[in-house]
């Protein structure tokens, strides 16, 4: 099967380039592949591709707040631009989407038949990009993951045990929760799903939730620090984009056709292992 990843670079990229064994992956990433550019259709097309996995996006949350042109322009406009031609290749388009297209009034895991509510600048452009998707190409899958971290990339996990080893004491959110997913994880899922014929909108994230405070207490613990992390708001953080209290997902037709996702505990207890293997094994190649 010839794949298409756009997006290749990031985290999610990353991952499923290294579990995507038996296909030809062309990578479309930047300066070269550039949503905001009317070339991407003909760029997709000149790759000939099967499938589609269509993770490049704007993806600062705030800086999606100040600049929402550029975030509708990339992850909306962009994305039909991709669905027009993975349409017109006959291919198939799996859209990584999040799971701040959800206001969080819900106290109970997400659905993928909630009706979605974006709170912010970057979850409007997102959910745009899902409905431009779907209107331009009948054969597309839309991913809903969220709280994504893994090795490549800036992101929650790594930014912790950044400021951990760095500071004295954390002060971090203790008013929003969600479902952490490492980028491995949802790469082998998304590899399974290859061979289904599944269309619509999915959900899959990391099982079980924590507050992103319980998050960051894990990820000091794993580390083996003392460096105590406090409880903060959200509007203590001040942060320029609004987020959800509450977007825990409920991976409910992933699971109806036998995909499940690990614990987000287990997860990050296994890819902290993985980090400290890759350090060690660093330091004995230089030594």
């Amino acid at each position: 099967m010839r794949i298409l990843i756009t997006g290749a670079n990031g985290q999610l990229g990353h991952e499923l380039q290294r579990v995507l064994r038996g296909h030809t992956v062309i990578r479309a990433v930047l300066p070269e592949f550039d949503l905001l550019k009317t070339e991407v259709e003909k760029q997709v097309l000149a790759a000939r591709p099967d499938t589609v996995f269509h993770l490049a996006a704007y993806t600062d949350v705030d800086g999606a707040e100040r600049e929402p042109d550029k975030a509708m322009a990339v992850n909306a406009e962009g994305t039909e631009l991709v669905a027009r031609a993975v349409d017109k290749a006959s291919a198939r388009l799996i859209y990584l989407s999040t799971d701040y297209v959800f206001d969080g009034r819900k106290t109970s895991p997400y659905v993928e038949t909630d009706e979605p509510n974006p709170l912010n600048a970057y979850g409007r452009s997102k959910l745009e990009g899902e409905r431009r998707a779907l209107a331009c190409c009948p054969n597309t899958l839309i991913v809903r993951s969220a709280w994504l971290y893994g090795a490549y990339g800036k992101n929650f996990v790594n930014t912790i045990m950044r400021l951990a080893s760095e500071k004295q004491a954390l002060r971090v959110v203790a008013d929003q929760r969600g479902s952490p997913t490492y980028a491995g994880d949802l790469a082998m899922a998304l590899v399974r799903v290859l061979d289904m014929d599944l269309r619509g909108v999915v959900h899959a994230a990391g099982a079980g939730d924590c507050t992103r405070n319980e998050f960051a207490c894990a990820i000091v613990s794993l580390m083996r620090g003392t460096v105590p992390v406090y409880p903060l708001t959200s509007a203590e953080a001040g942060r320029a984009a609004p987020r959800p209290p509450y977007s825990v997902l409920a991976n409910r037709v992933l699971a109806e056709a036998g995909i499940t996702l690990p614990h987000w505990k287990e997860a990050l207890t296994r890819y902290m292992s993985e980090r400290r293997k890759v350090k060690v094994e660093a330091k004995a190649e230089s030594a």
